[in-house]
């Protein structure tokens, strides 16, 4: 399979295609974007929403990068935006180094109880593909994520035939059984945590379909509905692991798709894969089948945070499936691709990385949680 992250050639005209080519090391050639560099990350942002008609879309970039190439094309583009809409663009945010925490992320307050909230209607719906390897299912509050309970097994991680961040494949055993959210956490999910004061509110452009993942979150935004969810149901909330999340998100299989060897529409959110799509959006939460575990949307929807900190590959990775950190680590892992990605980031063991405190509106997550 070819490498998922190409490098990037910048062309006249702010137009952007594919190198052709390997540079050797230390020949880079002039215009190239180093892969895996803060300069790819930025690109990878804007050609996310460089066609968006949302206003928070470029607004969100502005945040990460107040400074960036694309600074002025994104002011440019909310000024337009407004003028359509008859409202004035919002002001320039200040100069702040890439990456910042956004400033509108609330101080930690301590976890109140809220309302129970209603399943969505992904939960309620009966599901797509039955849960034919996965364990009993768990509901620990009413308005808590439904989970799938997993033994501790063995399994390969890694694809040896794919991105070098993906090397080596090599074998983990799950030290423990755990549990993992059957879908990605919803908007309505998120938001009865921030009706509680546990959550940041979030904007309401990105997120306004409540049956769909909320996105637009950074780690630290994760962490936060982590610890609230742990607060109100008496559990021991948290991200996956990343051995956890692809342990789970391949359902027992070991070919480069939980679904088999090649792409088959129909089974992800993504723009290859088939309807339901929208070049704007995310479809809802469990629109698509279930893998051999009965969890949805693994593959495509949104890039779900892990809990890990991020090494450019897995040489000595940990080989018993816990998490992988280090002291004061800033760059975390996300996994699984999104909808605006095509089939090559469907593959299981795809992964990427993002800043912990940036938010990015193709980012989201699920929870897991032990049971021992």
């Amino acid at each position: 399979m070819p490498h998922k992250r190409l490098m990037v050639c910048v062309l006249a005209g702010s137009a952007f295609a594919p190198c052709i080519g390997a540079q050797a090391a230390g020949n880079q050639a002039p215009g190239v974007v180093p892969r895996a560099s803060p300069e790819q990350f930025e690109l990878a942002f804007w050609n996310s929403i460089k066609d968006s008609a949302h206003a928070s879309d470029y607004e969100a970039y502005l945040k990460a990068y107040p400074k960036g190439r694309f600074a002025g094309l994104a002011q440019a583009r909310l000024q337009r935006l407004g003028a359509a809409s008859g409202a004035a663009a919002p002001p320039a945010p200040s100069a702040t180094l890439s990456h910042q925490k956004p400033k509108s992320a609330p101080a930690k307050t301590a976890p109140a109880k809220p309302a129970a909230a209603q399943p969505t209607p992904a939960e309620d719906a009966p599901p797509a593909q039955a849960a034919a390897g996965g364990g009993p299912e768990i509901r620990d509050c009413p308005g808590c994520p439904v989970l799938v309970s997993l033994p501790a097994d063995a399994f390969t991680m890694g694809n040896n035939a794919s991105d070098p961040s993906e090397k080596p494949a090599h074998p983990v055993r799950l030290g423990a059984p755990f549990a993992i959210g059957k879908f990605e956490v919803t908007v309505q999910q998120w938001n009865a945590c921030a009706e509680a004061g546990g959550c940041p509110k979030l904007a309401q452009g990105l997120n306004s379909n409540v049956n769909g993942p909320v996105r637009d979150l950074s780690w630290d935004d994760a962490q936060q509905y982590v610890k609230w969810l742990a607060g109100v149901s008496g559990k021991p909330y948290r991200l996956p692991t990343e051995a956890e999340w692809e342990y789970a998100a391949r359902g027992g299989t070991t070919t480069p798709y939980w679904w088999g060897a090649k792409m088959v529409t129909g089974k992800a959110n993504c723009k290859d894969c088939g309807p339901p799509w929208n070049a704007e959006r995310p479809a809802n939460a469990g629109s698509f089948a279930a893998n051999p575990y009965g969890l949805y949307d693994t593959s495509g929807s949104v890039w779900e945070w892990v809990a890990d900190c991020w090494h450019n590959n897995f040489k000595d990775a940990p080989g018993d499936g816990s998490t992988w950190d280090d002291p004061h680590c800033r760059v975390r892992v996300i996994r699984g691709g999104s909808w605006r990605e095509g089939a090559a980031y469907m593959v299981t063991s795809t992964r990427f990385k993002y800043d912990a405190s940036v938010r990015q509106p193709q980012n989201g997550f699920r929870v897991a949680r032990n049971l021992r």
